[in-house]
C-alpha cells in the first residue's frame, strides 16, 4: 500500500496581498549556511545549525554571500513572495548575479524600452536624472556628453571636499577587480557600499517590472540602468560613508562596521520608497 502523500501547508501568495516594494525591508545579507523551506516558510540554517525563519514577503532582497546554498523549493517560495535573490561576495563587496522574479505583466518594461529607443525621449530621461543632482542648473539644450562632463567635475569636487571635511588622505578612485585589498580603506568602503547598492537597486528594478539592462546614461556595461540610478544615491550612501568610516575605523577596514553603517543609512533615507518614486519621476516626469 502506497504511503499517503505528505500534506503541505502552502498559502497561495498573490500580488494583492504582498507589501509593495517601498514598504519592504531593503535587504538581508546571509553567508555560510543553507536556505530551505518548512511547509511554505523559508528557513535559514547557519553553519552552527541555528535555524532562523525568514519573513520573505516583507524583505525586498536576500544577498547571498560565500558558503551559501539554496534549495529549489526555497527559490519557488521566494519567487512567489516577490523576494529577490542576489549572489554577492563577502559582505557584498562584489555583485555577481541576480535572480529575476516573475512580474504580473511587461507594461513597465515595454514603456522603458520605448523611451530608450526614442533619442529625444531618452535624452529627456537622462536630463531629469542629472537635474536631480544639479537642481540649480538650467540643463535645457545640453547634450548628454556635456551633462556627463558636469557630473565628472561634481564627483571629483565631492571627493576633495569630503577628504578635507573628514581629514582623510585621498589619491583618487582606485579599484582592481578581485584585488580590493590592494586599495586604501576609503576605496575599499566605496567598493563595498557600491556593490551593496547595486544589489538593492537590481532587485528593486526587477520587482517593479523594469529591466536593469536598458539604461539612459551609461552604456556598454551589464547593468546600465542600475548604474544610472545608483548615481542618484551614491553621494550619501557610499561616498560620504566611505570618508566618514575611514576616520572612524582609524585606517583599518572592518567589514562589520561598514555593513552596519551602510544598512543604517539605507533604512534612514527610506531607500526603497525613494527608488519607486524616483524611477517614476525620471522616466515620466511630474
Amino acid at each position: 500500500m502506497a504511503k499517503e502523500a505528505k500534506k503541505r501547508l502552502f498559502i497561495k501568495v498573490t500580488r494583492e496581498n504582498l507589501p509593495q516594494v517601498k514598504d519592504k525591508y531593503p535587504f538581508l545579507y546571509l553567508e555560510r549556511g543553507r536556505l530551505e523551506i518548512d511547509d511554505s516558510s523559508v528557513k535559514w540554517i547557519d553553519c552552527e545549525n541555528n535555524v532562523v525563519r525568514i519573513p520573505a514577503a516583507v524583505i525586498n532582497t536576500l544577498l547571498l554571500g560565500p558558503g551559501t546554498s539554496i534549495t529549489h523549493e526555497a527559490v519557488k517560495v521566494l519567487a512567489a513572495a516577490n523576494c529577490n535573490v542576489c549572489w554577492v561576495g563577502e559582505d557584498s563587496l562584489l555583485f555577481y548575479a541576480a535572480g529575476q522574479s516573475p512580474t504580473s505583466d511587461s507594461r513597465n518594461l515595454r514603456s522603458q524600452m520605448l523611451l530608450a529607443a526614442d533619442k529625444k525621449k531618452s535624452l529627456e530621461v537622462a536630463r531629469r536624472m542629472f537635474a536631480m543632482r544639479f537642481p540649480q542648473e538650467d540643463l535645457t539644450g545640453k547634450s548628454l556628453k556635456e551633462m556627463m562632463g558636469m557630473e565628472g567635475h561634481r564627483v571629483r569636487a565631492l571627493y576633495k571636499d569630503l577628504a578635507d571635511k573628514y581629514k582623510v588622505g585621498w589619491k583618487g578612485r582606485s579599484y582592481k577587480p578581485g584585488k580590493m585589498e590592494m586599495s586604501d580603506v576609503t576605496n575599499q568602503v566605496l567598493t563595498s557600499a557600491n556593490a551593496a547598492l547595486y544589489g538593492i537597486l537590481t532587485s528593486s528594478v526587477y520587482s517593479l517590472g523594469y529591466s536593469p539592462h536598458i539604461g539612459f546614461i551609461h552604456s556598454g556595461s551589464p547593468l546600465p540602468f542600475i548604474y544610472d540610478l545608483a548615481d542618484l544615491y551614491k553621494k550619501d550612501l557610499c561616498i560620504d560613508l566611505a570618508f566618514a568610516l575611514t576616520l572612524e575605523m582609524g585606517g583599518r577596514y572592518n567589514k562589520h562596521t561598514v555593513s552596519e553603517a551602510f544598512r543604517s543609512r539605507v533604512v534612514a533615507i527610506d531607500l526603497l520608497d525613494r527608488i519607486a518614486k524616483d524611477i517614476q519621476h525620471v522616466l515620466y516626469g511630474d
